[in-house]
């Protein structure tokens, strides 16, 4: 049977276990690299990916109002946080590793392909990071309950790869520079330079995947003739009708190629300058 990347990207979103599903990624996330840097690209086939790829049995998995919420200054409020970020990093993985094997069908440069399949090995990557610092503090992934919802924006954006990459890098990871700064500073009043560290690795890693995502969210738009900012309004308003809400980490943004105003006028609550 030949080799795929869609293949590949397959295997890993059927792989339940977290430690396994990521040494997976980054096993074909190698191979991918070695084979592009050879000249003979691994072919990118087509794949039948699952609508939920595969998850362990535990954490047990709530409606967000029932995810039960801890003070963040405390050692298990710091545990949750940390345990809520493995759960993302893991569906971050899965989700980059969707996008690769769902749209086989649309013509994307090679370039779309080595995009994801890096941000699918640093969410590995991360999601790893973040379980050893969860197995140092005596806890481990799957060890609290966690959101159910979070693989919804997948299946909302499954027939659909510009609402994918509106919705996946240029809002939900988008949140996540808003936020992290945040989550570093916990860690450090709580005197942990090694959580610290690892979330500073994810920080400066998700800049990245939202470059990404507002890149080929341009190349589709330009290709198609579409004006890329009121493109995004219109998908975003169709998925976030209630709007999105600030803070927002305005130069982080900016970093990764979104402007204020893709997302500014889709906010709940908008600054002076805007009002």
């Amino acid at each position: 049977m030949t080799l795929t990347l869609a293949g590949m990207a397959e295997e890993v979103l059927r792989t339940a276990d977290g430690r396994e599903k990521t040494a997976l990624s980054h096993r074909y996330a190698a191979m991918w690299r070695e084979s592009r840097a050879a000249g003979a690209p691994i072919p990118l086939g087509t794949a039948y990916p699952p609508m939920q790829p595969a998850r362990p049995a535990k954490p047990e998995l709530l409606a967000p109002r029932d995810v039960p919420k801890r003070k963040p200054g405390s050692p298990e409020g710091r545990k949750a946080i940390l345990h809520a970020i493995a759960h993302i990093e893991l569906n971050a993985v899965d989700l980059h590793w969707d996008i690769v094997a769902r749209f086989t069908d649309i013509d994307m440069p090679p370039g779309f392909y080595d995009d994801w399949v890096k941000s699918a090995d640093e969410e590995s990557k991360h999601f790893n990071l973040v379980c050893d610092r969860l197995e140092a503090m005596g806890s481990f992934y799957g060890d609290l309950p966690a959101h159910a919802g979070m693989w919804r924006a997948a299946e909302d954006t499954a027939e659909d790869i510009m609402s994918r990459l509106a919705v996946v890098p240029m809002v939900l990871e988008a949140r996540g520079l808003d936020v992290t700064p945040g989550m570093i500073k916990i860690f450090q009043n709580a005197k942990d330079p090694e959580t610290v560290a690892a979330l500073e690795v994810i920080y400066a890693e998700e800049v990245g995947h939202v470059a990404y995502g507002a890149k080929w969210f341009n190349f589709l738009c330009g290709r198609q003739g579409l004006d890329p900012k009121d493109e995004f309004h219109g998908l975003i308003r169709r998925y976030f009708p209630g709007g999105t809400k600030p803070p927002f980490n305005d130069e982080k943004r900016a970093e990764a190629g979104l402007p204020p105003d893709f997302y500014w006028p889709l906010a709940d609550e908008l600054p002076p300058a805007w009002s």
